[in-house]
């Protein structure tokens, strides 16, 4: 996905994301200058809220099952066009016209009930890797027990998505590794490597293993699908990466690794890390270069991975905050180069890669394990780093290779809890009518994956990610009583299931209750304490009845029917009339008249 315009920004750029070509370093030198301590001195707090993206553009999610045209007049009065679509996360391409707000236009989106989420199209730069003269030993092997690992297991048959700048797949140490990838840049086949940050990802990860040349990677018999999602600068954006960990998923590919700044609290990328979830893999991120705590909601769909030393200590340029999950070694990390050659190279884009080649060994050596149980295997078995137990630095600790694959070789899948659900609006027994904002709360105990809405026995619409909620087109039915069912899925294929009634009343109600005094008869003689007792229907809803006696009223009801209990005993001689009269929701009201005496 090409961009026309200059890519905007609200001020000075983040430390470590460069975002304009004009007097801004290359992601490359500003790598260096992170990885040395040089040049930035960065805020302590990040808000996860982008430092740059593509002007004119927002992502937009609406609730499953809203229809399109009624998406194109929630976007008419901004004057917002659809011009592209993520498939399978249902996320729409939105262009705005010259000189609109995205950011306002965003706010105002995101409060419709009828949208997930409306956010601004991210743009992100590489995680700040960087050349070192010098080719050291990979430490780093030894230092996580990859060579342990490799015992059990060295990847054979995973496919890794490396969503990168394109890999160089010609280079002697990626050369038969290499599976179809696509271009979401140019929207072509042709992955080759613009830039070079992508071979480098690619070879920490996947090169070759025991054949004499260069480098050993962590899974050096897995596959690699290179996924393009950037320029030659390599930046990209949320809408392409989002694309491509759908194209991987779809095709096959089990890990996906994306080294890349600006990605905690995407929620386009969380919803397309989700998809690849749902579908049976890992999504792997880089936590970020930039010396600073980054604040961000909690997230599930991806692991995010800090960057430490040959001290098993965090790096000083290296990303720290409650997203991250296990921490890597990320400091001169010997790898492939798109010249064909070779290099050291640093930051959290080198970490991600070590902690994907090492999810690559575990699905290897256990095939039959889901998403959950590789995470949990995952963190439970990392070497405890920092203050005991989870913490912003090192999440569940540094990742140990050795102790993952084998844990894994005995693990289980464990999950044989069914999710829980609930339809919390609409409420049952309500009438509803147009479009109907359909919510749903559910949980299980390791995740929920998909939530079903079905109509009246018939699927409606999917939702991947929470919060559940669908926007269903009630005047596809007829009116009258419907069934909404919502059925919650886990992983595991766990399920369970909340329905509600509703009656559904979209044409004009011009029909008036029907209303009838039941009790005492017409022309009847009364004494005493007398009952009276009313009835009414309607052909969508009695709402309420009141009860008059010469004109006075004397009682009321919310629903269709009433009772009173009449003392005649000091009522002078003569004829009475008695008349009930029942509304509906439109304001008809129908009415029944007898007379008795007394």
């Amino acid at each position: 996905m090409k961009h026309a315009r200059p890519l905007r920004t609200p001020g000075p750029a983040q430390p470590g994301i460069q975002v304009n070509p004009i007097k801004r370093l290359s992601p490359i030198a500003a790598g260096l200058l992170v990885a040395a301590g040089l040049g930035f001195t960065p805020p302590s707090t990040q808000a996860a809220e982008p430092s740059a993206w593509v002007p004119g553009r927002l992502l937009v999610q609406p609730r499953p099952g809203l229809p399109e045209a009624e998406l194109d007049k929630i976007l008419k009065p901004h004057g917002g066009k659809r011009v592209g679509k993520i498939e399978g996360i249902g996320v729409h391409i939105v262009e705005l016209p010259a000189k609109a707000s995205e950011k306002a236009i965003a706010a105002l989106l995101s409060k419709n009930k009828h949208f997930k989420f409306a956010e601004l199209d991210a743009v992100v730069a590489p995680a700040g890797t960087a050349n070192d003269p010098y080719f050291p030993n990979a430490w780093h092997l030894s230092k996580i027990g990859a060579p342990t690992a490799w015992d059990a297991s060295q990847g054979d048959g995973v496919i890794v998505a490396i969503l990168d700048t394109g890999v160089n797949g010609n280079h002697e140490d990626l050369v038969g590794r290499m599976v179809p990838g696509w271009n979401f840049y140019d929207n072509n086949a042709d992955t080759s490597d613009v830039h070079g940050h992508g071979t480098a990802v690619a070879g920490a990860a996947v090169a070759n293993t025991n054949n004499g040349k260069g480098v050993a990677a962590i899974a050096g018999n897995a596959y690699i699908m290179p996924v393009r999602i950037a320029d030659a600068n390599a930046q990209a954006t949320g809408s392409a990466i989002a694309q491509g960990l759908v194209w991987a998923a779809d095709r096959g590919a089990k890990v996906a690794n994306i080294s890349y700044h600006g990605i905690p609290g995407n929620l386009t990328v969380q919803n397309a890390a989700q998809y690849m979830k749902n579908k049976g893999g890992l999504v792997v991120v880089a936590a970020g270069n930039t010396s600073a705590e980054i604040v961000s909601p909690a997230d599930d769909s991806m692991i995010f991975v800090s960057a430490t030393d040959g001290n098993d200590v965090k790096t000083s340029w290296s990303s720290w905050g409650n997203y991250v999950d296990v921490a890597a070694p990320g400091v001169n990390i010997y790898t492939t180069d798109r010249g064909g050659g070779y290099r050291t190279a640093s930051g959290t884009s080198l970490a991600s890669p070590v902690v994907a080649g090492v999810v690559g060994l575990m699905w290897a050596a256990n095939p039959r394990l889901g998403p959950s149980d590789i995470e949990r295997v995952l963190f439970g078995t990392a070497r405890d780093l920092g203050k005991a137990g989870f913490d912003s630095y090192y999440g569940h600790g540094r990742v140990d290779a050795a102790a993952a694959v084998q844990a894994a070789l005995t693990a289980e899948a464990r999950d044989v809890t069914a999710p829980t659900v609930s339809v919390t609006s609409p409420n049952n027994g309500s009438t509803v009518k147009g479009l109907v904002a359909v919510d749903v709360a559910a949980s299980d105990n390791v995740g929920v994956t998909r939530v079903d809405l079905v109509v009246n026995g018939k699927p409606y619409a999917s939702d991947l990610s929470a919060p559940f909620g669908f926007s269903w087109d009630s005047t596809q039915v007829a009116d009258g009583n419907a069934t909404l069912v919502a059925y919650a899925y886990d992983a595991a294929g766990n399920s369970a299931s909340h329905s509600v009634s509703v009656k559904v009343a979209n044409t004009p109600d011009t029909i008036a209750p029907t209303a009838s005094i039941t009790s005492p008869a017409n022309g009847a003689t009364v004494s005493g304490t007398v009952t009276v007792r009313a009835s009414a229907s309607d052909n969508v809803g009695v709402t309420g009845m009141t009860l008059f006696i010469n004109g006075k009223q004397v009682a009321t009801s919310t629903s269709g029917s009433l009772s009173y209990s009449w003392n005649t005993r000091k009522l002078a001689a003569g004829s009475y009339t008695l008349k009930v009269e029942a509304r509906d929701a439109a304001g008809n009201v129908g009415s029944h008249s007898i007379s008795v005496r007394r």
